[in-house]
């Protein structure tokens, strides 16, 4: 008789693949060309990095020594403290926590806010990966939706509705992922006031902060009357998801307390690695350099897209920032239709269900990609577009 293991009941683990995850599988088992517009690996899409100068960060002599601080070592610290200045942000080194990933913060927190069962709050449509993450902690998450009129807002009676049914936790991402909208001061001002009256804290994910796709200046997170733990790190800010370092900043009251415990649960897992700990300073300083390209791209990506879609039954929602890009299709079939024709047709894109977009059809795609992969591929969409709803 064979071993029969039991597994935990975080994850549905033996989902199987969706059609268009099959039909990707088979097309490239085939052999045959893709044109892939969800590429989101910054590694991967073509930039230049300043390669010597980022490796060479990392040979520095305290690197070979162990120091193991829950918070992160002091001068890294510093360095975040000083990325924030930069925006005019006086964020002391006192306030951060460093972390491996945005996604071990987001473990920390739930494991700081939330026991097994209880309930936290994300907006939707936003990034599946929120999901899983609260699942293996034994999280439920409530939705709050975001409302689009030629701009994102956040429903705040959804938003009460989740409080209301005791999220000790409401999670943000500004800019989001994928809408690309950034919370109004008035709106991160109101979550705060909703938070602080349900006794709940606010966390509020800006990794794409720094990609504006606009002329005026990037809202700013503010503290209210209530905890808030703003999230970054080393994937966006630098394009160096491989070097694995993020941090979360403890704004408002209970800072000290929340930092504390925090700083407990750090010190089970002691994750984030000396070295990049110690080139953290030197990187930081190389950021401006490659996002200048990067948001280059975004923005030609962006309005290549607005473009092509001039005259016809598609439509972009408009993003504020952030990687990506929202396509509105015409609702003659179902998101995962339009995604298998544009398959056929050699183009990879996102469904909106995939983000939890509560009406059809979306199409999300990564304005990261390559330029002539963009501008063949969507060139592809629309002509697909115009044969089926022509």
């Amino acid at each position: 008789m064979g071993l029969e293991l039991r597994f935990s009941q975080r994850l549905d683990w033996e989902q199987p693949p969706n059609r268009l995850a099959r039909a990707l599988a088979e097309k490239r088992a085939a052999g045959e060309p893709v044109l892939d517009l969800t590429e989101s690996n910054p590694t991967r899409a073509g930039f230049l990095y300043e390669t010597e100068a980022i490796l060479g960060a990392l040979a520095r002599p305290g690197s070979m020594i162990y120091e193991p601080q829950p918070a992160g070592l002091r001068r890294a610290r510093e360095a975040v403290s000083a990325y924030y200045a930069e925006r005019g942000l006086a964020v002391g080194p006192d306030r951060i926590l460093l972390t491996a990933s945005t996604s071990e913060a987001y473990g920390y927190l739930f494991k700081l806010f939330a026991d097994p069962g209880a309930v936290a709050a994300a907006a939707k449509p936003s990034y599946p990966l929120l999901d899983y993450l609260a699942d293996l902690d034994g999280v439920r998450l409530r939705y709050y939706r975001l409302r689009y009129d030629g701009r994102w807002h956040v429903d705040f009676d959804s938003l009460k509705q989740a409080l209301a049914r005791g999220a000790r936790l409401v999670l943000a991402v500004t800019p989001n992922n994928p809408t690309g909208s950034y919370l109004s001061p008035e709106e991160t001002a109101r979550m705060a006031a909703l938070c602080e009256a349900h006794g709940a804290a606010l966390a509020v994910d800006e990794v794409f902060w720094d990609y504006r796709l606009e002329e005026t200046p990037a809202p700013e997170i503010e503290a209210g009357e209530c905890p808030v733990l703003v999230l970054n790190g080393l994937s966006k800010i630098l394009g160096l998801p491989q070097m694995k370092l993020a941090w979360i900043t403890a704004l408002g009251p209970g800072h000290e307390r929340i930092l504390s415990r925090l700083e407990w649960i750090s010190d089970a897992y002691l994750s984030v690695a000396t070295p990049v700990q110690q080139a953290l300073g030197e990187w930081l300083g190389l950021r401006r350099r490659f996002q200048a390209q990067v948001k280059v791209r975004l923005r030609a990506n962006l309005g290549g897209l607005e473009a092509a879609v001039a005259g016809t039954p598609c439509d972009v929602l408009r993003p504020e920032g952030g990687w990506y890009a929202v396509l509105r299709l015409p609702r003659i079939r179902s998101e995962e239709d339009w995604a298998l024709s544009f398959l056929d047709d050699g183009v990879l894109v996102q469904p909106g269900y995939f983000f939890d977009f509560e009406k059809e059809a979306f199409a999300v795609l990564s304005l990261l990609t390559p330029p002539e992969t963009f501008a063949e591929g969507v060139a592809r969409i629309m002509a697909r577009v115009a044969r089926q709803a022509g």
